[in-house]
């Protein structure tokens, strides 16, 4: 599914992107696309795109699942009975 994309953008890349539409007979959504997945190409290649290392950890946790799940019922709780009151 497609998602609307806002942003302003330099009159100069404007045009080229008008541009290269026009030269290769395709939309500027299909520029924009394959500009984006050339730069995500080149950062693949240079392997800066480590998911798991660059993502907060939380895999790496030091309690258990359970104490996860525990402190989370807890707060849950907590956080009921205070709008009870």
């Amino acid at each position: 599914m497609d998602k609307i994309l806002s942003a302003r953008v330099d009159e100069i890349i404007l045009n080229k992107i008008s541009f290269l539409a026009q030269k290769l007979h395709v939309s500027k959504k299909k520029i924009i696309e394959g500009a984006v997945q050339m730069y995500a190409q080149q950062v693949e290649a240079a392997g800066d795109m480590d998911v798991f290392a660059q993502t907060c950890g939380a895999w790496k946790r030091k309690e258990t699942i359970a104490q996860t799940v525990s402190h989370a019922k807890s707060a849950f709780r907590k956080s009921m009975e205070r709008m009870q009151k």
